[in-house]
């Protein structure tokens, strides 16, 4: 008889994803695809729990006991991150720990739910360890599925689903819509916090990223990720985001199909972020694609923080044509103290050829600088390899983040993310994919980047893993971080620049 309708659980890809940055390091993050499904099946009457191994630190056997011990209904295993990348990431954890767990606990019903499922549905299921897969958000599919007794009959009634008959047969179902704007409040009714694992205080097993406390370890944790919005109304051609958005079955369907922006309630959102000072929680990221975009989303809700007097070290994303002057200080008075810029690449025509913005170099830096005169701290992200570039590209990316010499930079090779326009004009094309889960995280030994039409994969890596180098030991930003932040902090960073990376493709 089994003790739980549904149990959830994201799977650790964490040490082949991260390598030795797993262990200090990188962030642990709340599941929060797991949390939102949880909630919204509770709210239905489910009885549902969390299995969060990362955040536990539990061995796979372990984490078997305890899923054969809970006997749920129903396994959902969460395939998604707050990352554009981390759906694939965390396939690593999900098909090496599912494996074990079919052959240890055959009568388990594996249900797998997240972007890369919706941006590959049959490759999922087509494997022995999966009896059914979610596309989109799967939030309507699930409350089906736990309604039903899971025989092949009523498995095909469900919508929204892929499951194999009794032929062995892949099939996916009528599809199901994602939840709509008018009912995202009632059918998405926030996050089940209180079902996350703790050792003594509510989420003190989450840490947030090393930059985000200041390069302080200290102050990591407790630590919650939250969405305010869902989605992205751009359509980047290296991001798959919007993948879960999906409401269709056919083959090949990208995310530049799908890009649609749903919000909550101020009123939902300021309760949560209630519960969460309630447990002590001070840094948060608020994951959303898009935070810096429309006021008639941001503006209330920020203004409710300050109204309640909350006090928050909050991190929001924007792209660099939608960041509005006027509203930093609103920003900055909330408690956003870093704001992460998708730049991308300096040089105007690679971002105008991946649907990045026609924004000019010099907008860039203006931006950057108007950012940090309101005292808002700002993530760099960047991308090395992108299909038309060669050395001469890739180092004016490299250059102008040395530059601007933001509180923090990331450093990305070009990879054709299932779900992503690239995945298809790869797939098109023929260019090298990677043969493997791994080979989709950046930071992986088997990390394996798309080649451009100039530079081979090898040496796209071999360039990002320089630059990476050469930006967290330059002694303008050393510099930067001990004035801002404090010499141990400084101190803090050089050791996390000693971690090396071992590559495969780079023979190390």
């Amino acid at each position: 008889m089994s003790k739980l309708d549904i149990l959830f659980m994201e799977p650790d890809s964490s040490k082949k994803a991260y390598q030795d940055l797993s262990k200090i390091h990188s962030a642990i993050e709340t599941p929060t695809w797991s949390l939102l499904l949880a909630q919204s099946c509770r709210a239905k009457g489910y009885k549902v729990s969390i299995l969060d191994p990362t955040a536990e630190r539990l061995s796979d056997e372990k984490t078997i006991d305890k899923i054969k011990y809970l006997k749920p209904k129903i396994l959902c295993v969460v395939v998604y991150g707050q990352n554009p990348n981390s759906g694939t990431t965390n396939m690593i954890g999900a098909e090496r720990l599912c494996k074990k767990l079919k052959e240890d606990y055959s009568d388990v019903f594996v249900v797998i739910v997240g972007s890369h499922v919706s941006a590959l549905p049959k490759e999922v299921l087509k494997n022995d360890f999966v009896d059914c897969v979610l596309l989109n958000e799967g939030v309507y599919a699930l409350h089906d599925l736990a309604a039903s007794n899971l025989n092949k009959i009523s498995l095909s009634k469900i919508k929204g689903i892929g499951y194999k008959d009794e032929e062995n047969k892949l099939i996916l179902n009528e599809p199901q819509i994602v939840v709509p704007q008018d009912k995202i409040d009632q059918d998405l009714p926030g996050y089940a916090w209180d079902l996350l694992p703790y050792e003594k205080t509510p989420l003190d097993l989450y840490r947030a990223h090393f930059w985000h406390t200041g390069f302080s370890h200290e102050k990591r944790t407790p630590f919650a990720a939250i969405y305010t919005t869902l989605g992205c109304k751009f359509s980047c051609d290296f991001c798959m985001i919007n993948i879960l958005n999906r409401s269709d079955n056919e083959d090949n369907i990208n995310s530049s199909h799908s890009s649609i922006m749903r919000g909550w309630s101020s009123d939902l959102l300021l309760n949560e972020f209630e519960k969460l000072a309630s447990y002590g929680v001070e840094t948060i990221r608020i994951s959303d694609e898009m935070f810096f975009l429309n006021k008639n989303y941001y503006e209330p809700l920020l203004n409710g923080i300050i109204d309640r007097g909350l006090k928050f070290n909050l991190w929001a994303y924007s792209r660099i044509d939608t960041v509005r002057e006027k509203y930093l200080d609103l920003f900055k008075k909330a408690g956003i103290n870093w704001l992460a810029l998708g730049i991308e690449s300096a040089n105007q025509n690679v971002r105008f050829e991946i649907s990045k913005g026609k924004f000019k170099d010099v907008h860039i830096k203006d931006v950057v600088k108007t950012i940090q005169n309101s005292d808002i701290n700002v993530l760099g992200n960047y991308i090395f390899g992108f299909p038309n570039e060669d050395y001469k590209e890739m180092q004016q990316t490299l250059d102008l983040a040395l530059e601007l010499n933001t509180e923090h930079a990331n450093f990305y090779p070009c990879q054709a993310l299932p779900g992503s326009p690239l995945y298809t004009q790869a797939k098109i094309e023929g260019w090298k994919l990677p043969d493997s889960y791994e080979g989709y995280a950046f930071l992986s030994y088997e990390s394996q980047p798309l080649p451009t039409r100039y530079r081979s994969a090898e040496e796209v890596l071999e360039f990002r893993d320089n630059a990476w180098q050469k930006y967290f030991s330059n002694e303008n930003f050393l510099s930067l971080v001990e004035n801002k932040f404090g010499l141990k902090q400084k101190e803090n960073l050089i050791e996390m620049s000693k971690i090396k990376l071992k590559r495969k493709i780079l023979g190390h």
